[in-house]
């Protein structure tokens, strides 16, 4: 194929995975929400809803460096559809179980642990695919889509899932979703995930490393590249320490603060809006030049902005002075959220070698994922203990240390060398 045909071909992809993306998120983001509501309406239990969190997120640490491998070693294209596939049948399969012998607590989780592990799949052999189906050039706007899309079913799935709760019974909800994988699976069967690969066809089964070998290589490869290790380890302390907020913000708003439940739902979904307006910000502006230190400056105003959430509880603001002073701070969050990932997004796509970029997307989501838990049994814990404000300063504190050191100046000039050369860079970095 011709280079007019490739970018032909690439701009088609950047809208067909945008469209994919957004509705299978806005599809999960339905059920999601309808499942939640039904666990807790079933049990009233706070600890069942906690169980179907954990079968959503266990599965996914402990399964994403392998499909990190699987995604390295096999075709991409098939990976992305048998995962689909397996998200249908598992949510079919939970439908037509619903449908003769109604829901109970155990084909639910069954069925979230199912659906984590092939959605999953899908997403690391999606995310070390971007370089492939994009034409470099409009990896940062194809990045940008993909933020888009999750924003805006952020905003939106919860909406629609609360106005259909009341309405319909929740096999409309798990039909919703395999509609949804459904038509995501159709549109990516039409893509060429091989549009830009670099590689040889796969080698034969015979000649593949075998999967602890693979697994292993993989995490070689990410400690002999100080550059993307860093990206890794501040991507881990960020999923961390902004447990925090993910815990600290409903406790502080509903609880210290009294904001209403109404209130407190639109300050929550100003996080998305900052993620969509920077996501189109990104579609539209040119590639970053140095990415790893604009998101160095990202995630400082992040530790900020960690910080910031405290001052309602010491400053004595009016009801109304709380919930704006939270919907903007949120706003920013958002933004600043997307500031970080996508330059990121944009360098790990271009840098880590293609035969490695599922591994190593695969043990930054295993590690980043398995974080999560962690943080929100210890920052659930610590805010019984110790005022909220205290933890959330100590937190960004924390990330502002690790922040500073690993990516500190000679990170910076290591992976832009060009930047010691320019004192006035070299001195923001």
């Amino acid at each position: 194929m011709n280079e007019a045909g490739k970018i032909k071909q690439a701009t088609y992809h950047l809208y067909t995975f945008t469209i994919s993306k957004l509705i299978s998120t806005f599809g999960s983001s339905v059920y999601a929400f309808g499942i939640s509501l039904y666990v807790l309406a079933l049990t009233g239990s706070a600890a069942s809803f906690a169980i179907n969190l954990i079968c959503s997120i266990l599965p996914r640490t402990l399964f994403a460096p392998f499909a990190g491998y699987v995604a390295d070693n096999y075709p991409k294209k098939a990976v992305v559809l048998l995962s689909q596939a397996a998200s249908v049948l598992s949510v079919g399969g939970l439908l037509l179980y619903s449908m003769s012998n109604g829901l109970s607590l155990a084909a639910i989780y069954t069925a979230t642990a199912l659906i984590s592990v092939s959605s999953m799949f899908t997403s690391v052999a999606f995310s070390s695919s971007i370089a492939n189906l994009i034409d470099p050039d409009r990896i940062q706007k194809a990045m940008g889509y993909n933020q888009s899309a999750l924003a805006i079913a952020t905003i939106g799935g919860p909406v629609i899932g609360g106005m259909l709760f009341g309405f319909v019974s929740m096999n409309v909800f798990l039909l919703i979703q395999v509609i949804a994988y459904a038509l995501a699976a159709a549109l990516e069967a039409t893509m060429n995930f091989r549009l830009y690969t670099r590689r040889a066809e796969t080698e034969s089964a015979e000649d593949k490393q075998g999967v602890w070998q693979g697994m292993k290589e993989g995490a070689v490869y990410l400690r002999k590249n100080r550059v993307i290790t860093v990206i890794v380890t501040t991507a881990v302390g960020l999923n961390f320490f902004f447990s925090a907020l993910m815990i600290g913000l409903p406790f502080i708003a509903v609880q210290q603060l009294k904001v209403q439940a109404t209130h407190f739902g639109f300050i929550e979904a100003m996080i998305a809006l900052g993620m969509l307006l920077a996501s189109i910000y990104f579609s539209v502006r040119k590639e970053v030049k140095f990415p790893l230190q604009f998101s160095k400056r990202a995630i400082i105003v992040m530790s900020l902005l960690l910080a910031a959430v405290s001052l309602p509880l010491i400053a004595g603001l009016s009801y109304w002075g709380n919930v704006i002073y939270l919907l903007v701070l949120m706003l920013a969050f958002g933004i600043s959220n997307v500031f970080v990932n996508t330059p990121i997004g944009v360098m790990m796509q271009k840098d880590v070698d293609e035969e490695y970029r599922g591994r190593v997307f695969g043990i930054l989501e295993s590690m980043a994922m398995a974080m999560m838990p962690l943080g929100y049994l210890l920052f659930g814990l610590l805010y019984d203990l110790v005022p909220a404000q205290y933890v959330l300063w100590a937190c960004s504190l924390c990330l502002l240390i690790l922040t500073a050191y690993s990516m500190r100046p000679a990170i910076i000039r290591e992976a832009y060398p060009e930047l010691a050369e320019k004192p006035f860079d070299k001195v923001l970095s």
